[in-house]
């Protein structure tokens, strides 16, 4: 991968693929609100997620999913509170992490997890 930038918008694209192979209808990429940003949000047997996508290029430094601070996700919750105000058809809200490795610029591993409590 040419940089961080170009590591985390290939990221991203294969967390849209993923998720949409696995049933989910993305709505919003790279939503912001004020300085927050929700990656992904999706939505799935009536409920929405909101999805926090990590790339790495490797392990040397630990899983992609290592690296989220509570600082993050105090800040994905922020951002998933005003778009549920905004939207607010969507009672059912689920936060998910979806970490994904490349080795040699190929796709190594793509790690899904679910309902992730903070």
């Amino acid at each position: 991968m040419k940089n961080n930038k170009h590591t985390g918008s290939a990221g991203e694209q294969h967390a849209v693929d993923f998720l949409t192979r696995s049933g989910y209808e993305v709505l919003e990429r790279n939503w912001r609100f004020r300085h927050w940003e929700v990656d992904i949000i999706a939505s799935r047997n009536g409920k929405l997620h909101f999805v926090e996508v990590k790339t790495r290029t490797s392990h040397r430094f630990g899983h992609p999913e290592e690296s989220i601070t509570m600082e993050k996700m105090r800040h994905l919750r922020n951002a998933a509170e005003e778009y549920q105000y905004r939207h607010p058809e969507w009672k059912y809200i689920q936060f998910d992490v979806l970490a994904i490795t490349f080795q040699d610029n190929i796709l190594k591993e793509v790690f899904l997890i679910e309902d992730v409590y903070f």
